[in-house]
């Protein structure tokens, strides 16, 4: 659980963090493309990249997940060395599944998020960078290499696509922006919905697996159907990566994600850059009264999410307000998973 003692950093001092963390991100980046043109160069071939199971089959880890990961902190720990470190691989390797964050400044690394993606070369992977002080993530940086485009922010100074390297310009996000687009009265219909598979694949009846496939149908089925769960929603997209998925959510592109199972590492740079260009961000689990229960911003390592985009006013309600209806409307047709952890 979280302390009660409060840090702070001076505004000059987290700059300048945040300038490290972009650089970082980049160059972390640069062993992930490394370990690409080792697979991909005329010369090599396609010389397959070390691969273990950790849960199953889609829970894997590479040698370039634990080579990033041990670069990053190395680098965080030679400039910030009083800093704690949380990375996927080496917490992974542990048993304790306690809420990981504590009010003393933390650096909670995904040295590559969407291991599955990289190992077979689709382009949804990235590197993930959060710095999280007094329990909030406070800087983050995702970095797509295969793109190379970048996702960031600080908090109370914007959230943004790109980050000036080269010729490439820094765009505000959403980037639909002032103002953010309004969501529509009818949503979901209309939206675009991201979700995902997730590591946990039994084939229970009530499991987890079962629960996501029903409320990814009910998102789907026109207006009236599932017994008037259908949303209608424009498409549902899997990318495999739950910080991607974030960003597409701070930049627009995605309208809802809803997700169970991610741990702080999955989510810590999405949180940041999310919350920064205006989105709200709250549990996937319907309450006893989705339709009148408060809503809350959801704390970090719940494991369970769901986001939505920034928007505008319009004539009749309030962007918040708007967030606030989807919210509702998209509980109204999902199922509430089963993703625990001590003290949740």
């Amino acid at each position: 659980m979280a302390t009660s003692a409060t840090h702070t950093m001076t505004k000059s001092e987290l700059k300048d963090l945040y300038s490290f963390a972009l650089d970082l991100g980049r160059k972390a980046g640069k062993i992930l493309m490394d370990g690409v043109d080792m697979r991909c160069g005329d010369s090599a071939g396609r010389v397959e990249s070390k691969q273990e199971e950790k849960m199953n089959a889609v829970d894997i880890v590479t040698q370039t997940d634990l080579d990033v990961e041990a670069f990053v902190k190395a680098e965080i720990m030679k400039k910030y060395p009083s800093h704690a470190f949380i990375g996927e691989e080496t917490y992974s390797s542990g048993s304790s599944k306690e809420y990981l964050i504590t009010s003393a400044p933390t650096w909670c690394v995904d040295p590559l998020d969407g291991t599955v993606n990289y190992t077979h070369l689709f382009p949804m992977f990235c590197v993930s960078i959060a710095f999280i002080l007094n329990g909030e993530a406070t800087v983050g940086v995702i970095y797509q290499p295969i793109l190379d485009v970048t996702y960031s922010a600080l908090s109370g100074h914007g959230a943004w696509q790109d980050d000036g390297h080269a010729w490439k310009k820094r765009r505000a996000l959403p980037l639909i922006n002032n103002p953010a687009p309004s969501l529509s009265a009818q949503a979901p219909k209309g939206c675009l919905f991201s979700c995902e598979w997730g590591k946990d694949r039994r084939d229970v009846e009530g499991g987890n697996m079962w629960k996501k496939v029903n409320s990814f149908v009910n998102m789907a089925a026109e207006i009236g159907g599932r017994g008037g769960k259908g949303g209608m929603v424009h498409g549902v997209r899997c990318l495999g990566s739950a910080t991607l998925d974030l960003a597409y959510v701070a930049s627009g592109a995605f309208d809802i994600w809803w997700e169970g199972g991610c741990w702080e590492w999955d989510v810590a740079a999405g949180f940041c850059i999310l919350k920064e260009a205006g989105g709200l961000i709250t549990t996937a689990n319907p309450p006893p009264d989705p339709m009148k229960d408060p809503i809350q911003e959801v704390r970090l390592g719940s494991r369970l999410y769901l986001a939505i985009r920034p928007a505008g006013d319009s004539e009749k309600e309030t962007g918040r307000q708007a967030q606030e209806r989807v919210i509702r409307e998209v509980w109204r047709r999902v199922e509430g998973l089963d993703y625990t952890r001590p003290g949740a």
